[in-house]
């Protein structure tokens, strides 16, 4: 959180243009946490409802600045772009092609891309960390697994589970659902309700009920922009490092080391204060 000595110069600008402070402030962060990641994207390859292609939201991210992302598209039991009626492999194969179009891409420019997915159960959605298609094609239990399931399988994997907008409504999620026995993390910011950029689930309130929950749960929090394309809204988590790999993110999120969320526009200590 920033220091009352930091945000004295602020206090003082009385008259000030407020938009000019605000810029000066995300600089300000931006400096002390230089490193951003996108947790939360999705390629046309693999999500029926994304309209970019991992190469093409490589690009775009690198542009924007990110230091990396991470590729979750949905699988079997969410929006998937991958005929289910495939053999396990196959499907595996098709679904990371995203992921690989990304991580070339990513390679080339200078951007890192790191895997994951996000899992539905009936609307319910988890972003799952740390874990790769060589190891999903050897659990071909994945398919039926239930939320307790899921979670025992990746935690044995080393990975990472977090409930990705856990109060969000929408015609897709049937009612809202939660399992903080079962998850590792809340995604407490999600650009797609807070940024003013944001066309389809922008209900701030979301974000609010879902940041109260990990407190009050005392699950450790991150951000993303569930982007589905490169109109990108700038949400995500930074860093004063570099992370070395998913393996680190999760290290990170997991030992409560020093890091901030934002939704493109506004910025939060891991707390989910904003700062």
């Amino acid at each position: 959180m920033l220091s009352a000595r930091n945000l004295i110069p602020f206090r003082r600008r009385r008259f000030c243009d407020k938009k000019k402070v605000g810029r000066e402030m995300n600089t300000d962060i931006r400096q002390r946490y230089p490193y951003l990641y996108e947790t939360h994207l999705h390629t046309s390859e693999a999500s029926a409802c994304a309209r970019s292609t991992g190469k093409e939201m490589a690009r775009a991210c690198k542009e924007y600045g990110y230091t990396g992302i991470f590729v979750t598209d949905h699988n079997w039991g969410g929006n998937t772009a991958i005929d289910r009626g495939l053999p396990w492999e196959e499907w595996v194969e098709a679904f990371g092609q995203g992921y690989e179009h990304a991580k070339t891409e990513g390679d080339r420019i200078g951007l890192d891309v790191f895997f994951g997915y996000e899992a539905g159960y009936c609307g319910t959605e988890f972003l799952i960390y740390g874990i790769d298609t060589a190891w999903m094609k050897a659990h071909p239990q994945l398919q039926e697994a239930g939320v307790e399931e899921q979670y025992r399988l990746v935690h044995g994997a080393g990975g990472l589970v977090v409930h990705a907008h856990p109060y969000r409504e929408a015609d897709y999620i049937r009612e809202v659902r939660l399992y903080p026995e079962w998850v590792d993390g809340v995604e407490g910011v999600n650009a797609a309700h807070s940024n003013s950029h944001s066309k389809g689930h922008a209900h701030p309130e979301y974000d609010a009920r879902a940041i109260a929950y990990a407190c009050a749960n005392k699950l450790p929090m991150s951000a993303g922009s569930d982007i589905h394309n490169t109109q990108l809204f700038g949400g995500g988590v930074a860093f004063r490092r570099r992370l070395a790999s998913a393996e680190d993110y999760i290290k990170a999120i997991l030992t409560g080391e020093d890091y901030v969320l934002t939704d493109g526009e506004k910025w939060y200590d891991r707390l989910g204060n904003i700062i």
